[in-house]
């Protein structure tokens, strides 16, 4: 069979399609995986006093953002009582946890001090847990206030001030001691 510049055989493009979508695959993967290497890079920056915030989105009600406004999501494979983390190697390079120096409590904006703590990560860095919950950014929100991470895998949610899962439709949450 001849090719042109222009057309491919079938079959190959049947091969570059699943070669892709193998590598999705295994990306995704290494995210619900508590295997691969914990020496990674991890940051939202540099390991230095966290700030969380609260911010009002439309569609998700009330979330919590780190001190630059990204939205910070909780990750359902991980455990809160007792708090553990379990994304790690590549999937904490796609979702970088939210680091603290383990010498300062995170600064508060709109969120219950009782509610907010550490764990300690397995490569020895302090990652920033809500309502036992750690918590995380996504990579590929690139702009404060993006909700780009919610519902993957249907384990990847956008968290509430009191560390809830935020859900589409939700009325907006108040922190504890809030009122109308």
């Amino acid at each position: 069979m001849t090719t042109t510049g222009r057309t491919r055989p079938a079959g190959r493009r049947i091969t570059l399609l699943a070669a892709g979508a193998l590598a999705s695959a295994a990306l995704i993967a290494g995210c619900g995986s508590s295997g691969g290497s914990s020496s990674s890079t991890m940051h939202t920056g540099s390991q230095t006093q966290a700030t969380l915030m609260t911010t009002q989105n439309g569609t998700l009600g009330t979330l919590v953002t780190d001190g630059q406004g990204f939205t910070l999501y909780r990750f359902d494979m991980d455990t809160n009582n007792p708090s553990t983390t379990h994304c790690t190697g590549s999937c904490a390079t796609l979702w970088p946890p939210e680091l603290t120096t383990g010498s300062g409590a995170p600064a508060l904006k709109g969120i219950d001090s009782k509610l907010v703590s550490t764990v300690t990560r397995p490569d020895g860095t302090h990652q920033v847990t809500l309502n036992g919950w750690p918590l995380y950014r996504y990579a590929p929100d690139t702009k404060p206030g993006q909700t780009n991470g919610q519902g993957i895998d249907g384990t990847w949610f956008a968290s509430t001030p009191t560390g809830d899962k935020a859900m589409a439709g939700a009325a907006p949450s108040m922190p504890s001691g809030g009122g109308y």
